[in-house]
């Protein structure tokens, strides 16, 4: 099984029945089984007699010239945070290790009305607070290029999923750059749509007003097509935008393509700097422009995004008490039971951002934090839409650094908030971004670009990530740490 096969190869040997949907499932069984004992990449994987029946359901649809979807029987895998009945939801906290959803989300409701096999769950930092999956309670996932680094995160599973070959493609979250930092580090393409794109119901929220599902994939137009399939209106989501999906598919002409002067910082890892600027000579030799732009917020955008998100955290953990599910202390008051669940359940992090939260919000302190981190997003959107008016897209690193070794900066939470510091702006402004690989460092280790466009340009930024894919001719699987 060539486990770097584009979904769409796989849909055509689906399709012209060189393969059915039960040995496609088998062989994504077996790599999950050979590999992730040393990636760590799921918390938990579909009971195999499910999977299997709902594989034979495909075939035989397929056997009656049925004409089920094309991508019907592809595996795909979903972040622990997403609901899917009768599977666990943990998050990656000790929190919820034992609870189980009533419903599925309807991200994934969508996933199977295209005939997709949901496969398993993917690790994830706890509730979403981190940026490498070092903060999951159960496990730490690694890098598959390179076992003894980060996958990034907070969907580093998601990612380290797709780039060991486990799965052709996967979904994650995108709440401060946990889509496309992943995707960076792990040499994937992963991408955040438009805030209201994809329905959040069924996503258990961090921070409300910019979660977003997006998809991971070893493609651009494997990317796309995910993001068509889940994307699209929801009335079981107020802040999901009332239109049907984007679509993804246009060719692109002439470009504008800014490259934000902040984020060419002397923090900015040397090789990441080189590959903007040969991914620009590139885009020239395409025929598009290439011009300067300054986004001067950018160095503000970090503390305002980490007070608007703790903010929000700590409102939407309020429900996490004991009371009603998930993990409940031994204690003999109620009082005690409250205290020692939170105490006892909450890891380092997320008791980290709660306190945060709590205290920038609090009477006294709400204006002088949280109210003037919402004016500063304001600007900061008002300073996107000024770029926008002279380019058409823009092109930056979207992490500082490629993939550092697990364990550097767990004891340094402002090391690690700062690998946050170009994910970030793309995120308060609420606007689509794509990451590609685009090249390696002198490690061997995937160095991944930031295409972002206007509010719902989401085509634009898939179409010309698609044209500068085929320009750079990144060859992924490089120096891969497990068998390939």
């Amino acid at each position: 099984m060539p486990w770097s096969a584009s979904v769409g190869e796989l849909s055509d040997r689906l399709q012209s029945r060189e393969v059915s949907a039960v040995e496609l499932a088998e062989a994504f069984v077996g790599r999950i089984a050979d590999v992730d004992g040393q990636v760590g990449a799921f918390l938990s994987t579909t009971d195999p007699e499910r999977l299997m029946r709902e594989a034979a359901l495909v075939d035989q649809a397929r056997q009656r010239d049925e004409h089920p979807s094309p991508l019907a029987g592809i595996p795909i895998a979903v972040k622990d945070n997403i609901a899917v009945e009768d599977e666990s939801l943990t998050c990656g906290s000790r929190l919820l290790a034992d609870y189980t959803p009533p419903y599925t989300s309807t991200a994934v409701e969508r996933l199977r009305q295209a005939g997709l096999l949901v496969i398993g769950k993917t690790n994830m930092d706890e509730f979403g607070f981190g940026s490498s999956t070092e903060n999951s309670a159960f496990q730490v996932t690694r890098n598959p290029r390179g076992l003894d680094r980060v996958p990034g995160g907070t969907s580093g599973g998601s990612a380290a999923a797709v780039a060991a070959g486990m799965v052709p493609w996967s979904i994650g979250t995108d709440t401060g750059g946990s889509v496309r930092q992943p995707a960076s580090l792990c040499g994937v393409v992963g991408m955040r749509p438009s805030y209201g794109r994809v329905s959040r119901y069924g996503l258990v929220a961090y921070a409300s007003s910019m979660d977003q599902i997006g998809p991971f994939a070893n493609n651009v137009d494997d990317a796309a097509t995910l993001l068509s399939i889940i994307a699209g209106s929801d009335c079981c989501d107020s802040t999901c935008l009332p239109e049907d999906a984007p679509d993804l598919t246009p060719e692109v002409g002439p470009l504008t393509i800014g490259i934000p002067d902040e984020y060419s910082s002397a923090d900015c890892d040397p090789a990441i700097l080189k590959t903007i600027e040969t991914t620009a000579a590139i885009a020239e030799e395409l025929g598009w422009a290439t011009k300067p732009v300054s986004l001067p917020l950018t160095p503000h955008a970090l503390s305002a995004y980490y007070l608007i998100a703790s903010v929000e955290a700590a409102s939407n953990l309020g429900r996490y008490d004991g009371v009603r599910y998930g993990y409940r202390a031994d204690e003999p008051s109620w009082l005690d039971m409250l205290s020692g669940t939170r105490t006892q359940g909450f890891g380092d992090e997320a008791k980290r951002r709660i306190m945060l939260g709590t205290f920038a919000s609090s009477s006294g302190y709400y204006d002088e934090y949280y109210v003037n981190a919402l004016r500063v997003r304001t600007l900061i959107v008002n300073e996107f839409a000024r770029a926008f008016e002279g380019v058409d897209l823009l092109l930056s690193p979207v992490s500082p650094s490629t993939a550092w070794p697990i364990g550097q900066r767990t004891k340094d939470p402002m090391a690690m908030y700062l690998s946050d510091v170009f994910s970030v702006p793309v995120s308060l402004a609420g606007i689509p971004a794509i990451v590609i690989p685009a090249g390696d460092d002198d490690a061997g280790l995937p160095v991944g670009l930031q295409i972002a466009g206007p509010a719902l340009s989401d085509g634009l930024v898939v179409a010309a990530a698609r044209r500068l894919e085929q320009a750079l001719g990144y060859v992924r699987g490089q120096g891969f740490a497990v068998p390939s």
